[in-house]
């Protein structure tokens, strides 16, 4: 005769601090818990955690205490027991050296948070770019039933009668004030009108990429990625994020049974679909990567000569977030691009990823979401290249780039750092024309360390001033999602690993053509070994690093692999 395997604890009973004595670790845990004032029926019902990412550094997330208290009367109105609890915020602009660096610790905290502490479910409360990634990494490795709750877009700025939106208008009026066309004036003007709401930012963005890609991998509730941080829908989003929170803390899917290769195709889909951020393809490989799955850079380009772009946003297009929700969002685009997905994908919501496409309804056709028989643009908004320069995958997101320049040859101009840019890239003698290929390496995940959204080199200002607006650009960086122009970016191995764009040299013919999907130095073979036997790695990788620099330089993988820890 068989029996059952014991159930595994629940409630307060889950993850027992260790004193030799599970019935004591119990009973000490009541003791202090009862010191907040619960009664013994709340303590005993399911426990629902809630990752609390407010920070006085963080205006992306400057919503997240309503969201909060929101979670906490859903948990309780479906016979839950919510429990709000820390980690680390990170912001863009406020983390130095930059957020991907911060990205795997975040991952880290909020991965064992959960483990540490008694939860059934949890709410993750994120929004600012690297946010979302990391709470997804770590669900996917701590594997307890999780929902994404995205914290929305800010609402759209005015300047001069013209709507703007951070960050893409923020860095083109910076490239006219470069320029000289904007004065020291006006830009503070514009610096306050830019974003004039909190909430994340209102183009497509990594953070609204990560928004769209929560949805499409199951992890949140249909539409609720795309609402405005500012209006009250996001409040009855988190308290029915709440409410379904308790429904899967009796047993509903857990990240193992949503985070699968079908959740990943879709993803990738809505990722070229969307014209979205290239840091989302490196966030997706981190994340598939926690679940022993692995992302295709070559399946992910053949996808995009299969799905066109269909969502007419900044950068790519011209409207912004809060459109897209109005139009429908996620659940409308999804209906769209119904052919291309694999519409079996389980969700957190319980309906199908087709069940959700079928649902969404008619919408007033407005131009924000294409049809998919008239499209922004055939082919999706990001290609893959390989070549010498680039032996394991670059990326390219030629949906904001000029066409004019996807087949081009030029003379390298080569940065050495992003220090070296900084000091160099306004000299008036800098040897450069139009032509030129802007080069920047030692920039990747450990050369700068951390891969700063450097990759958007700036336009020289002398050729800016001279009306250059783009130049194909090089680097072993990322960029921005809410940038645009020609480049090149994640360029893998990078430089300070021994990657091949270390062995570039000033004048050096590169050559660059999307349409075939190559990025070739044209040097041969014999010059770049006898490069390779010259070349040496940073300075920094050969100095003792302590804490969590130590453990990242030590640890950290290429961009191709999502930048992760290699234990994790």
């Amino acid at each position: 005769m068989t029996t059952d395997p014991p159930k595994p604890p629940t409630g307060l009973r889950r993850n027992l601090a260790s004193y030799g004595d599970p019935g004591f670790s119990l009973f000490l845990r009541m003791a202090f818990i009862k010191a907040a004032g619960f009664s013994d029926d709340a303590l005993d019902r399911p426990i629902v955690g809630i990752t609390d990412t407010f920070s006085d550094y963080n205006p992306c997330h400057g919503n997240v205490p309503a969201l909060i208290e929101a979670v906490k009367r859903g948990v309780m109105l479906a016979g839950g027991l919510p429990m709000a609890f820390p980690t680390i915020s990170i912001h863009e602009s406020f983390s130095n050296p930059t957020s991907m660096f911060l990205r795997n610790l975040m991952a880290m905290d909020t991965e064992e948070m959960i483990r540490a502490q008694p939860m059934d479910a949890v709410v993750l409360i994120g929004g600012c770019d690297k946010t979302v990634p990391a709470q997804l990494m770590a669900a996917a490795s701590a594997d307890v039933p999780a929902i994404q709750l995205i914290t929305g877009p800010m609402l759209v700025g005015y300047h001069r009668g013209e709507m703007l939106g951070a960050c893409t208008d923020c860095r083109r009026l910076w490239g006219q004030h470069r320029a000289g066309a904007i004065d020291e004036d006006e830009i503070e003007v514009v610096s306050g009108r830019l974003a004039p709401t909190i909430g994340t930012c209102m183009v497509m963005g990594t953070a609204s990429t990560m928004a769209c890609l929560a949805e499409a991998l199951g992890m949140a509730l249909p539409g609720t990625g795309s609402i405005p941080a500012t209006h009250a829908d996001p409040i009855r989003a988190a308290e029915a994020s709440g409410r379904r929170a308790v429904a899967l803390a009796a047993g509903g899917p857990r990240p193992s049974d949503l985070l699968t290769k079908a959740a990943f195709h879709n993803a990738q889909v809505v990722l070229q679909a969307i014209g979205g951020s290239t840091n989302g393809l490196v966030h997706l490989a981190a994340i598939a990567r926690r679940r022993g799955l692995r992302i295709d850079l070559d399946a992910f380009d053949r996808i995009g000569r299969e799905v066109p772009v269909l969502l007419d946003l900044k950068p790519t297009g011209a409207n912004y977030m809060e459109h897209f929700h109005w139009a429908g969002g996620m659940p409308r685009l999804l209906g769209e691009l119904r052919d291309h997905l694999v519409l079996d994908a389980p969700t957190v919501a319980g309906p199908t990823i087709g069940e959700i496409a079928t649902g969404a309804g008619d919408f007033p056709e407005g131009g924000v979401i294409r049809t998919r028989d008239k499209p922004l643009r055939q082919g999706g908004g990001m290609a893959v290249l390989r070549g010498n320069l680039a032996p394991h995958g670059a990326v390219i997101k030629h949906a904001a780039a000029s066409p004019a320049l996807l087949t081009h040859a030029g003379p390298a101009l080569v940065f050495d750092s992003v220090e070296d840019l900084v000091t160099r890239i306004d000299d008036p003698d800098l040897p450069v024309t139009a032509d030129s290929v802007l080069v920047l390496r030692n920039a990747g995940p450990k050369g700068a360390p951390g891969m700063p959204e450097a990759g958007y080199l700036p336009i020289p200002k002398r050729l800016a001033r001279a009306g250059v607006t783009d130049m194909v650009r090089i680097s072993d960086a990322r960029m921005s999602g809410t940038a645009f122009g020609t480049i090149v970016l994640h360029v893998a191995p990078e430089s300070a690993v021994g990657g091949p764009l270390g062995l570039v040299r000033d004048g050096d013919t590169i050559r660059l053509d999307v349409p075939g999907r190559r990025i070739e130095l044209l040097v041969d073979e014999d010059e770049l070994e006898r490069r390779r036997a010259e070349w040496r790695p940073p300075h920094h990788l050969g100095e003792p690093s302590r804490g969590y620099r130590g453990l990242y330089l030590r640890s950290v993988l290429q961009a191709d692999e999502g930048c992760d820890f290699d234990f994790c």
